[in-house]
């Protein structure tokens, strides 16, 4: 974007960048300078990161509305408090207007009554408003509401939560809620080591099959119930989750971002912390999106700008709740790629099965290399010569009974092409399949590369699963193909992703460019702009458009067609004129005077037919060779400005092959933007077309993307149909532009 890429542009691209009158960001060490810690749009850099270690391990709770009168919802609350309150090591104040003991402990009648200032205050009243204030006056740090009633319920619940959120944010306080509930104080098991999955969950039942993974020997280390966020959000959880060293992934059920920018700034935080995320976000179809803001309150962005947004920032997107608490646990536990190596190996007992899991391995994209004739020749001196060994690698199942088997399972770990080893178990077959679990334990026990087990029996009660394998920190195992697929694809992903990363917040422009007066000065609020107005604010940002003049006579026209050089494009151009060539208002291909003059006529009359009103006649430079791309800025309820690029022309609708990305980006997400299409190939040439001129078209992105961020108050749309992509080395032009105003 104009220089304010994440440290990727080439010396060639900074070049005509400067020519182009950019400023460079002033930083300091990555973090912005006394210019301010937003961008060019007013945007924050940096992700606020709340300390919430008093809200997991507080020191001292009041619970508001306690009681101990059997029968009533509050009651079980209360004890349930009680016993996480002690075994986090706090002491526990009840308020309730009309007790003096709850369980055998001072009640007080108010919050102002408490004998200490308190940590945390959870809410166990309808109405939790009349509570913020007296909170405030006591300073407490954090308070949970578990009402329900608000946003979730329509425009009078919003309108409540807009009033809660307002009293919070004077209060000083942080609040979880409304909405929520009792998943932030289960009991959690602390006999488990190593990395943990923290949990972010918008609704709460949606978390429990991630939960229960404890009893399958993972770790889980918080759980975030954040309900209708009408303060504390995903966000920030993800940012606090990120700086936690026992942290090893963030699990996310999310049904509505409350803010695109505060989401993407801790992805990012997490991001540079190595820190994996993966979500489930609801919203892929418009039934999702609908049920999703009955329930919560929160307006779910369109599901291509969210999906964009998280493959920008590393998030693993995945679609089930056993996905997420798979592809979680994994993240979480398996160490980095040794040396890295990424090939995948599949070992197994039968070829049908191996062969099986080949197949959607390889076309999950998993890498599957070919063994050396070495390996091969090796692995056959424990496995019959008649089975296929290449990979996968088929044993043929009697030497996984004695000692062959830990022998061949080490010669393929051995291998440094191989960093992942998948056995795939579709049923159990004692005694033989006892052993062989025992060995991929033992084998896991002694390397860095990744094991993995698909235990496929549906009745999962057996030995070798569940004091084997799940015995085994380890050893992944899965109970499902696909799982395990999606699982291994993630991590492969996450690390090659981590190992390049580079925030793009660093060198997001903070200082408007020369660019941005120009440009300011053709906006018309409410007005879409006339292509020839729409071509000079591509001007002002150093996008090559085609030589052109405006004229308002079919006299002035020959002359504009002799100074362009024939052959000539004659254009209608109007302020609100979108769809020209639907119209008829387009002529291409003029090669004399009289067809100039035949053509202005022509143009005219059309436009007063269809009640068009003209500023003129565009008189054009034809430009015919090329591949038609579109490039254009749209506004994002939830992320502000995208920038689309995709397969151009008068077929784009129909087409649909597009990707998009949510500034600030560099020049490597520009290029992963066009490996997206569907239609790729047409860049590298086909039929004999030469390559198109990539590198110029990766440039017009980051243009436009800088022309996004500064117009950000100003631009609400803009289309470049189509951005005829030259021949390698000769550029880009855009042929055609339309831009609306706030």
């Amino acid at each position: 974007m104009l220089g304010s890429t994440h440290g990727t542009l080439t010396t060639d691209f900074r070049a005509r960048v400067v020519a182009c009158g950019e400023q460079p960001p002033i930083a300091v060490h990555g973090i912005a300078a006394a210019e301010g810690d937003v961008d060019v749009s007013g945007r924050p850099l940096h992700a606020a990161v709340p300390d919430l270690d008093r809200f997991f391990r507080p020191e001292s709770v009041a619970v508001v509305g306690a009681s101990d009168a059997e029968g009533r919802p509050n009651t079980g609350i209360t004890r349930q408090l009680m016993a996480w309150a002690e075994r986090v090591g706090a002491r526990l104040h009840p308020v309730h207007p009309t007790r003096e003991t709850v369980f055998g402990m001072p009640c007080v009648p108010s919050v102002a009554d408490l004998p200490e200032q308190v940590d945390l205050a959870v809410l166990l009243v309808g109405d939790p408003l009349p509570v913020i204030e007296q909170l405030a006056d006591s300073k407490v740090k954090f308070a949970v509401a578990f009402a329900s009633g608000f946003a979730e319920t329509g425009e009078e619940g919003a309108a409540a939560q807009v009033r809660l959120a307002q009293a919070v944010e004077e209060s000083g306080l942080r609040l979880l809620g409304p909405n929520t509930n009792l998943n932030a104080f289960e009991r959690f098991r602390d006999d488990l080591e190593g990395p943990a999955v923290a949990l972010i969950t918008q609704s709460g039942h949606q978390g429990r099959p991630v939960f229960a993974m404890q009893e399958l020997g993972v770790r889980l280390s918080h759980w975030a119930p954040t309900g209708n966020e009408a303060d504390l959000e995903t966000s920030d959880f993800i940012s606090y989750f990120a700086g936690k060293p026992e942290v090893g992934a963030i699990a996310c059920y999310v049904e509505g971002l409350k803010d695109g920018r505060s989401f993407l700034l801790a992805t990012d935080r997490a991001a540079r912390a190595g820190v994996p995320v993966v979500a489930v976000k609801v919203g892929r179809t418009e039934t999702g999106a609908r049920m999703a803001a009955s329930h919560t309150g929160k307006l779910t962005g369109a599901d291509d700008v969210v999906d964009a947004a998280m493959r920008q920032f590393g998030v693993v997107r995945v679609n089930g709740l056993d996905e997420l608490q798979d592809t979680s646990a994994l993240l979480a536990r398996a160490r980095k790629p040794v040396g890295g190596a990424e090939g995948v190996v599949v070992y197994s007992i039968s070829g049908g099965t191996g062969a099986h899991f080949s197949d959607l391995a390889s076309g999950a994209g998993l890498k599957l290399p070919v063994l050396s004739e070495a390996k091969q020749a090796e692995l056959h001196e424990w496995i019959p010569p008649y089975l296929n060994v290449a990979n996968p690698v088929d044993c043929g199942g009697h030497p996984v009974g004695d000692w062959r088997g830990r022998k061949i399972i080490d010669a393929i770990l051995a291998d440094p092409e191989v960093g992942v080893l998948i056995c795939p178990i579709t049923g159990p077959f004692p005694p033989m399949s006892d052993r062989l679990a025992q060995d991929l334990v033992d084998a896991a026990e002694q390397t860095d590369k990744l094991v993995c087990v698909v235990w496929g029996s549906p009745v999962g009660t057996e030995d070798a699963y569940r004091k084997v394998l799940l015995g085994s920190s380890r050893v992944a195992t899965f109970r499902t193909f696909s799982n395990c697929i999606t699982a291994v694809r993630a991590w492969t992903d996450h690390h090659r992703f981590t190992a390049s990363y580079s925030s793009p917040f660093d060198e997001a422009p903070r200082v408007p460019s020369p660019s941005f007066r120009k440009a300011q000065a053709l906006m018309r609020p409410h007005q879409q702009l006339s292509e020839h107005a729409a071509k000079q604010l591509l001007r002002a940002y150093g996008i090559r458009v085609p030589r052109e003049q405006l004229v308002t006579s079919a006299a002035a026209a020959v002359r504009a067609a002799g100074l362009v050089g024939y052959p000539v494009v004659m254009k209608a151009s109007g302020a609100r004129l979108a769809h020209k060539t639907e119209l008829g208002l387009v002529k291409v291909g003029l090669t004399s005077a009289s067809q100039v003059r035949d053509a202005y006529r022509e143009l005219t009359d059309i436009a007063r037919y269809e009640g068009v009103d003209l500023d003129g006649i565009l008189v054009c430079q034809m430009v015919e060779r090329g591949v038609e791309m579109v490039v254009g800025v749209t506004q994002d309820a939830l992320f502000g400005p995208t920038v689309t690029v995709g397969l151009g022309g008068v077929l784009v609708e129909v087409m649909g092959d597009a990707a998009v990305r949510v500034p600030p980006f560099g020049e490597d997400q520009a290029r992963a933007m066009l490996g997206e299409l569907r239609g790729k190939v047409l860049l590298e040439g086909v039929r004999g077309a030469p390559p198109a001129d990539v590198d110029a078209l990766v440039e017009v992105v980051l243009r436009i993307q800088r022309m996004a961020l500064e117009l950000d108050g100003d631009l609400a749309e803009l289309d470049i149909n189509p951005l005829m992509v030259l021949p390698r080395g000769q550029g880009a032009v855009a042929l055609d532009a339309l831009a609306v105003c706030r």
